[in-house]
């Protein structure tokens, strides 16, 4: 009997990565439903490829337009609102890669509908993981987070723990700008930016890495899976990107994952439950282990280069002071996206929204539900802009 997979941003990279995989496996899998936000060609080529029985558009002029389009396929159904949803059972995988807190309620929705799902959207977890835990055990969920780091963390975890544990790094390649002088700094481009080295990854998630605020978030996000206080987590320079996390035991033993820097590694394997040959699915590099395990870099961030290293310690010293964060990190990268905003803004302001005379009021604040977090989300908003306005 096939299993049944949605994936929820079926058209960015985790999605299409997902969808290569099922590709290769067609006899195993049938499509529940897809989603998207505003790629038209890939929204149209995916409904005549994969037939899902559901699609959900969340840009209304692209839904109107599809909708159109489709409005003699009876078998599909087309909706721009997760809510719209009604399901008489649970499909057996979805695949959460909708990018930004715009993906909190998707995912909570279809953790009621769902055997297990494998989250890659980390704005979800780092600001509603109280919420996404307490819907999980009551439907009995799976969750299986797919960030590389993350899954080697949940694997390397596995025999041990933590009271064995002494720590545990995540590693960071460092992105395009590691060996940038201070001076070229002053200079960066969006266009610059976004060229990362090791990854093929979206506009928003390579700024994050050309500043390593995607690691704060990562470390926000390791504290809240997997119960470790920060003291225990640290963050390392690792230009290879071929080991993404390590476990350094007590007992001092340490140990690591290695793979190539692709998601269709943790992806396959979470979705097979480890069970595969995963030259079924890409083709591995020859002699990787001999001839790149004899070169591997681990260093210390260098907090000049990446300043935004400072908010380790304090990325989660409140309830809420991840999604204050995670709120200001978008608005900035977003305004540095466009032109608006210099590159070094974006760590010179997110560190002084924590020093901020109303930060404490907002961080403090216990959330029960999505609105609440929207409330915080907002406000921080809010601040954000005022502090690029000056």
């Amino acid at each position: 009997m096939k299993k049944t997979i949605s994936i929820l941003g079926s058209t960015g990279s985790i999605g299409l990565s997902t969808l290569k995989i099922i590709d290769k496996k067609k006899n195993l899998f049938s499509i529940d439903l897809l989603s998207a936000h505003k790629n038209y060609v890939s929204i149209v080529s995916q409904i005549r490829k994969y037939k899902p029985k559901v699609f959900v558009i969340s840009n209304n002029r692209i839904f109107e337009k599809i909708k159109k389009k489709f409005k003699n396929k009876k078998k599909i159904i087309i909706l721009n609102n997760f809510n719209q949803i009604k399901s008489k059972r649970k499909t057996d995988i979805t695949v959460s890669a909708i990018p930004g807190l715009v993906g909190l309620q998707p995912t909570i929705k279809m953790l009621k509908i769902s055997k297990k799902i494998l989250i890659a959207n980390k704005e979800s977890i780092i600001c509603g993981w109280s919420i996404i835990k307490k819907i999980a055990l009551k439907n009995k969920t799976k969750i299986i987070p797919v960030d590389s780091e993350h899954f080697s963390i949940l694997k390397l975890l596995e025999n041990n723990n933590l009271n064995e544990i002494k720590k545990i790094y995540i590693t960071a390649s460092g992105g395009p700008f590691l060996k940038y002088k201070s001076h070229q700094f002053k200079k960066i481009t969006p266009s610059q930016a976004i060229k990362h080295p090791k990854w093929k990854m979206g506009k928003k998630i390579s700024v994050d890495s050309s500043t390593l605020m995607n690691k704060i978030l990562e470390i926000i996000e390791a504290q809240k899976l997997f119960n470790i206080p920060s003291n225990k987590l640290d963050i390392l320079i690792h230009p290879n990107s071929l080991v993404h996390a390590i476990v350094e035991l007590k007992n001092g033993l340490s140990k690591f994952i290695f793979h190539e820097t692709t998601m269709i590694i943790p992806l396959a394997n979470a979705i097979f439950d480890n069970r595969l040959d995963i030259e079924e699915f890409i083709k591995l590099k020859k002699n990787r282990i001999s001839a790149e395990n004899k070169n591997l870099i681990f260093q210390k961030v260098d907090e000049k280069t990446f300043p935004v290293i400072r908010l380790k310690n304090r990325a989660n010293e409140h309830t809420s002071t991840s999604i204050i964060l995670n709120a200001a990190n978008e608005i900035l990268v977003d305004h540095f996206l466009g032109k608006k905003l210099p590159f070094l803004s974006i760590s010179k302001i997110i560190l002084g929204i924590l020093n901020d005379r109303n930060y404490l009021k907002y961080a403090i604040k216990i959330p029960k539900n999505i609105d609440q977090i929207i409330e915080i989300d907002k406000w921080a908003r809010n601040l954000t802009l005022s502090k690029i306005q000056l």
